[in-house]
């Protein structure tokens, strides 16, 4: 069964994306230290960065959130309208707070500031 999230529990859920989404970003880099040579605690540290990564990322799977850019950290939270209709609540890293919304088939380009 899908999650869907309300505004304010997308909102108040904001400052455990942000962890979640910085230990993805943590890990992506540390994966390619791996490959420098830089001895058994470079490994360690790698190792760790990799268990929290695959962590974070089981954990915003399983509240359906949608990872769309790491980099950014854009991504996009499951949301019903009470009329029915399913849109994204779309939020990045540099967001202050959640402000915006679009339809799965518009895309970051058609997000629209909130309410919808």
């Amino acid at each position: 069964m899908a999650r869907y999230w309300s505004v304010e529990e997308a909102r108040a859920y904001l400052p455990r994306a942000r962890q979640l989404i910085e230990a993805l970003q943590r890990a992506s880099p540390a994966a390619t230290a791996r490959g420098n040579g830089h001895g058994e605690v470079a490994e360690d540290r790698v190792a760790q960065a990799e268990e929290a990564a695959v962590d974070a990322a089981a954990e915003l799977e399983q509240g359906g959130i949608v990872v769309r850019d790491l980099r950014t950290g854009l991504i996009d939270f499951p949301a019903r309208g009470e009329d029915g209709v399913i849109y994204l609540l779309c939020w990045k890293l540099s967001d202050p707070d959640l402000g915006w919304w679009h339809l799965p088939e518009e895309g970051f380009a058609g997000r629209k500031p909130l309410p919808r």
